[in-house]
């Protein structure tokens, strides 16, 4: 804080212990770590996140409770590179903890918004790039763009312990250009960002820069269309959800929304009041990680692998959403408190959009023995969804709540490929030419949701379930028998599970201790959407050590402290084995206790010529449905519906 800024109040308590931090809790926070000594002119806050109670402190929570709030807070001195964690106790005005981030062992922390414009401004200013640049006939640099890429960890010495990105070289035509159509090909600059240095150029060669621009705005793509007629979505008594606060609540669903400056979106104690019953189902759930390896070998593009939350806070990098355009109907929007780059609170509007929206049919029948008399239910759901850029890309995340019980989570992948240069004409194995002399590498986009399961209580365990054939024989004369098979996963050690299509596997949570009315015991499935396979980098490689939780669809790890990120606290340069490769060695029980699973799913992106200049949307996810965990179709209560020439009945014939 700098000198003479008034003393902030101490915050007041929040009402509960997971809502998302507030302007004052962030400010708190800044303010005793500057009276602690510890925040200078050239300090950063990298990271400002809520340090989350366990869910035993939380299930013991009752209105009106005090409250303890903790900060987790990490410190980057941009002068000397040196950086550091601590805890504060924003209530009382404490200061918790307190340690330094070794860089080569701890990672380094994630990218800052100021980094963004301080690499543009080293490379360009750095000889040896603007004589490589000048060597391509290229003098007026005025409209290049150096992006700022994060740098992975290849073992190399002379990196360890730098704060590094590494560089690609793009064109524009002018400053509201698409650079993404004009990649300077061969050129890669490796920014010390600390000494504020290109401390390697790689240059493999001038290819032609492509010179056709890849303009998408309406005015380069005319003229529009003039055959769509008006589609209006209406509540004109308004929506069914209500929002209290941060808990949201509709048909018989309620949850706490959070938004955090590393993972966005953050939904927490999900359940579902089944008559007199309000039952647990999820404690937590949010989108923990999301790595975009490339697979071009080349040296120019074979460092490429993207971790999109833990490198560059994917909350920070959220859209501030528009009516009409992110979101349709009758919308409700919700705000973020977010921290900039000196610690400082910032709100982003409409950072979450809520709003329903009709989902088809949900359930039908004809009674062909009653004179075809008819009864049908259609299906409405619940979205609640933000949207992040990440630099070249856009992801829209959407979790909708279903009337039957069912939850889904969509990733909408949209925006622009990333794009290389070579000479017009040529064949790459690995990537597609979307445009003359314009390459799109192939890639893979490995999300990775983080579910805290509390299904009917915190003591669960999970089951993975295949089809079975079963051979012919005297038990099945006719070859048509097939059933399941259910393996509970009981140790830390054999947590790392495969999806199998062919088997058609799929994970079921259990409560061993509450029991439906068949006497089974009370489940909710993960099945996963086959949406490609597992990381492709090779065993060995320095991005299968980085992104280990891709090896895997599913890892299913025992709850715990400090277990927050698949890839660990500091991927940024982390040389790889932090988080479920450590969390996953054998000797953990995982039986009927609170668990954390980890899902990767996502495309590998062999781009086409219709992904440019700007990609449709590409959809991935997955879902979590009651399996026994009703005792019957729990929307047997839901009314008949009316239409605009009445009520929806049967008609005979």
């Amino acid at each position: 804080m700098a000198h003479g800024t008034p003393e902030p109040q101490p915050p007041a308590p929040a009402p509960h212990p997971l809502d998302p931090l507030t302007a004052d809790e962030i400010t708190a926070a800044r303010a005793v770590l500057h009276g602690a000594g510890l925040v200078g002119d050239t300090t950063r806050f990298p990271l400002v996140l809520p340090d989350e109670p366990d869910r035993h402190t939380v299930a013991a929570h009752r209105p009106g409770d005090p409250v303890v709030r903790r900060v987790r807070v990490t410190l980057l001195d941009t002068a000397t590179g040196t950086a550091a964690e601590a805890v504060v106790d924003v209530g009382a005005r404490v200061l918790l903890a307190h340690r330094p981030l070794d860089p080569a062992a701890d990672g380094q922390p994630p990218v800052l918004f100021e980094e963004y414009e301080r690499c543009d401004e080293i490379v360009k200013a750095d000889p040896g790039w603007r004589k490589a640049m000048a060597e391509r006939g290229i003098t007026d640099t005025s409209l290049a763009v150096c992006a700022p890429l994060a740098a992975g960890n290849f073992g190399r010495a002379e990196e360890t312990g730098r704060r590094m990105l590494r560089s690609l070289t793009f064109l524009r035509c002018e400053t509201a250009d698409n650079p993404f159509a004009h990649p300077v090909g061969g050129l890669v600059a490796d920014v010390d960002l600390t000494e504020r240095r290109v401390v390697r150029l790689i240059d493999t060669g001038a290819v032609p820069v492509p010179a056709a621009c890849g303009r998408y705005e309406a005015e380069f793509n005319g003229p529009a269309r003039t055959d769509l007629k008006a589609l209006e979505t209406s509540q004109p008594d308004g929506p069914s959800f209500t929002l209290d606060g941060h808990r949201l609540s509709w048909q018989n669903w309620s949850l706490r929304l959070d938004f955090n400056a590393r993972e966005g979106l953050v939904l927490h104690e999900l359940s579902y009041r089944d008559g007199d019953r309000v039952r647990p189902v999820l404690h937590r759930a949010s989108l923990a990680e999301m790595a975009v390896p490339y697979a071009d070998p080349g040296p120019d593009r074979n460092w490429i692998c993207y971790l999109d939350v833990g490198e560059y806070t994917l909350g920070r990098n959220a859209n501030a959403l528009r009516l009409g355009c992110d979101c349709l109907g009758e919308i409700r929007y919700v705000d973020a408190v977010l921290p900039d780059d000196h610690g400082r609170p910032q709100t982003l509007p409409n950072a979450v959009c809520i709003h329903e929206e009709d989902h088809g049919l949900l359930w039908k029948h004809t009674n062909m023995f009653s004179g075809f008399s008819a009864e049908s239910r259609r299906s409405r759901r619940l979205v609640v969804s933000c949207i992040a850029t990440l630099g070249n890309y856009d992801y829209g995340f959407y979790w909708y709540l279903y009337q039957d019980g069912g939850v889904e989570f969509e990733v909408k992948s949209t925006g622009l490929v990333q794009t290389s240069a070579a000479e017009p004409g040529t064949v790459s194995p690995y990537a597609t030419e979307v445009a003359p002399g314009l390459q799109a590498p192939y890639h893979q986009h490995l999300f990775c949701a983080r579910l805290d399961p509390a299904v009917d209580g915190h003591a669960n365990t999970v089951e993975e379930v295949d089809i079975v054939r079963l051979p012919m024989g005297p038990d099945n004369p006719n070859g048509n028998a097939f059933t399941v098979r259910a393996t509970p996963v009981t140790d830390s050690g054999e947590g790392g599970r495969l999806a199998d299509p062919a088997v058609g596997r799929r994970w079921r949570i259990t409560n061993p201790a509450a029991r439906n009315r068949t006497g089974q015991p009370v489940a909710y499935t993960l099945t996963p959407q086959p949406s490609g396979p597992p990381l492709l980098a090779q065993p060995g490689s320095a991005v299968a050590a980085r992104v280990a939780y891709a090896a895997k669809h599913l890892w299913i790890t025992r709850s715990a402290a400090g277990r927050r990120y698949p890839v660990g606290d500091y991927p940024n340069q982390h040389p790889g084995g932090a988080g479920v490769p450590e969390w996953s060695r054998p000797g953990e029980s995982l039986e009927n206790t609170a668990l954390t699973l980890w899902h990767c799913f996502g495309p590998t992106h062999l781009p086409r010529l219709e992904d440019w200049p700007v990609m449709p949307v590409d959809r991935c996810g997955f879902t979590l449905r009651p399996t026994g965990f009703f005792d019957r179709n729990p929307t047997l209560d839901l009314p008949r519906e009316s239409g605009a020439g009445g009520h929806c009945h049967a008609q005979g014939r």
